[in-house]
């Protein structure tokens, strides 16, 4: 073969390339500037867009949390402050021990998870990682879920505390929930 029709070979390909992606990105952008992907937290996902919101959420999490030194979280002051602040703050999505559901959790998409309940959905690896990523998740948010990012008015270590009480969560009675997350009245100026 003469370079001359090799040559010619590589820059028909490259045309065709480069005209499928010229299609390709002239499709997305009338698809995007139709309207008519349904966004109503009524109406879930396709199957493919939860794929990628999920395996996007949980990869950019798992890169974000990775270097994050976790404390000791062992002692009762963090679980106590932990748990009021959750009690305040997340308890109407992520619920508590004896409810299964709320307003928000049903109509929320993503549906937040039953924090109060261990079900395994959760157990992101180790958890030391677990941990990290609870934390990050607390103190950055996530984007267009609902959630939150407490970062900007909650310091590191009432965030931690937060991540302290989750650990104990799921293992509290309903009675035992009420009686840990009960505020002290010279903490609820903290709260606001």
């Amino acid at each position: 073969m003469a370079p001359d029709f090799i040559g010619r070979i590589a820059l028909k390909t490259i045309r065709i390339l480069l005209a499928v992606a010229i299609a390709a990105a002239a499709g997305l952008a009338a698809f995007i500037y139709s309207g008519t992907y349904p966004m109503g937290a009524d109406v879930p996902h396709t199957k493919f867009t939860h794929w990628l919101l999920e395996t996007l959420r949980e990869k950019s999490i798992a890169r974000a949390s990775r270097g994050i030194q976790v404390p000791e979280l062992e002692d009762p002051e963090l679980l106590l402050s932990g748990g009021a602040d959750y009690n305040d703050m997340c308890a109407g999505c992520h619920l508590k021990p004896g409810v299964d559901e709320s307003d928000f959790t049903i109509g929320l998409y993503p549906t937040p998870p039953n924090l109060a309940k261990h079900d395994g959905k959760d157990d992101h690896g180790d958890p030391q990682q677990r941990m990290r990523r609870q934390f990050w998740i607390v103190k950055h948010g996530i984007k267009a879920s609902g959630m939150p990012a407490w970062g900007p008015t909650h310091d590191d270590q009432r965030i931690w505390a937060m991540v302290a009480f989750l650990q104990k969560l799921p293992e509290l009675s309903p009675q035992q929930y009420q009686i840990i997350t009960v505020r002290d009245e010279e903490d609820s100026g903290q709260h606001h």
